[in-house]
Parts: C-alpha cells; sequence; structure tokens
C-alpha cells in the first residue's frame, strides 16, 4: 500500500475569485502563513517523496512543507493547473460575458470541450495520467506528498478512484487542504477529503 498526501496549494496573490489557471503567480501573506500550517500538520508523517506542480504557488508551498523532512521537492510540469487559455485571470462572469461557452466548458460535464487558446478537461487527464503512471513505478509502502491546485488534484482524485471525469466538479478542495488516498493493486481508497482543520488550529 502506498499513500498519498495531496494538498492542494496555499492562497495565491491576487483576487480570491478569478481563474488564473496556469499563469504564475506567487503565494499570497495569507497563503504563506497556511503552508506552514500544513508543514506543522504533516511534520509528523514520515515522507518518501515529495512531489509539486512547477507553478510556483504549488513549489512554494511544497518547499516550506519540506524544510520538515529533509526531502527535495521533485517538480512536475503534468500536475499543474488547467489551461485557461484567452479566459485565464479571468473571473467566472467575465468569462460568461466573452466566452458563450464558459459554463458548458467550467461545469466538467463536458470534458473535450476547451477554452479559446487553452485545454480541455480531458487533455489535463491526460497529462496526469502520465504522473498516476510515474506513482504507481514508485516502490509499495511509501507515503508521497504532492502539492498542485484544486483542477488537477480533482482529476488526480477522478483517476485513483475510478470516476467518470464529468464528476470532477463534485469534490471541493480549498487552498493548503488536506487529502489522503490509499493504493492498492486492486485500487484506491479515499481516507480523507479537503480537510482543513490545521488552519483552524493555527488561527488559534
Amino acid at each position: 500500500m502506498a499513500r498519498l498526501l495531496l494538498v492542494r496549494h496555499g492562497k495565491p496573490e491576487g483576487e480570491s475569485d478569478r481563474y488564473y489557471g496556469q499563469i504564475d503567480i506567487g503565494l499570497s501573506e495569507e497563503g504563506v502563513k497556511q503552508a506552514e500550517m500544513v508543514r506543522e500538520r504533516l511534520a509528523p508523517q514520515n515522507l518518501s517523496i515529495i512531489y509539486s506542480s512547477d507553478l510556483k504557488r504549488a513549489v512554494d508551498t511544497a518547499e516550506i512543507i519540506a524544510t520538515a523532512h529533509k526531502l527535495k521537492v521533485l517538480s512536475c510540469s503534468d500536475l499543474r493547473e488547467l489551461d485557461f487559455g484567452k479566459l485565464a485571470g479571468m473571473t467566472f462572469d467575465e468569462m460568461k460575458e466573452r466566452y458563450q461557452g464558459a459554463i458548458r466548458f467550467l461545469s466538467g460535464r463536458e470534458p473535450n470541450i476547451s477554452a479559446p487558446g487553452g485545454e480541455s478537461l480531458r487533455q489535463m487527464s491526460a497529462r496526469i495520467q502520465r504522473f498516476v503512471a510515474e506513482v504507481q513505478e514508485q516502490p509499495p509502502e511509501q507515503t508521497m506528498l504532492v502539492v498542485a491546485h484544486g483542477g488537477s488534484l480533482k482529476v488526480l482524485l477522478c483517476l485513483l478512484l475510478g470516476i467518470s471525469l464529468e464528476h470532477w466538479w463534485q469534490f471541493r478542495l480549498a487552498p493548503a487542504s488536506l487529502t489522503v488516498v490509499e493504493t492498492y493493486p486492486e485500487g484506491s481508497a479515499l481516507c480523507l477529503l479537503n480537510d482543513t482543520s490545521h488552519l483552524e488550529r493555527g488561527r488559534r
């Protein structure tokens, strides 16, 4: 059995209601504090390896967590957020105004639809499947940390759990949240989803 600890990056710079996609922004001050709280939460874990999306907000989160484990962060472009193309950086309302298919695209219920100049959910799934294949090549009985984005982690959950991509929108992953999946030869089990209790403790 291998355990995957899935962490969404901390709150990024900029406005929280915008879809930044692959725009390479860093963590906000609050996001840095959130990453530090995740580090405290995961400090007792015996991590074997740390993977991260290569976008700055994920790398920064992963490197903060890694300081408690003396592990190098392995950067992986396949874990990037969905490419929103010409819609990147817009709010939902702005997308609706400028792109007639915005609602169909964002719902994920038609995974072959892409934003203008961007990628579809199906295309993102193909690259995350490459990451899954890499993870499966690792020795069993490991605890692996994966730091990425809301969209890419939801697709990763669908792939690990054998859930159709059309249901990806039914997962909710908050910034700096922790999700735990145990993998077996027969399949994977979801043990924890979108846990942010460490953030509440950090505010006390």
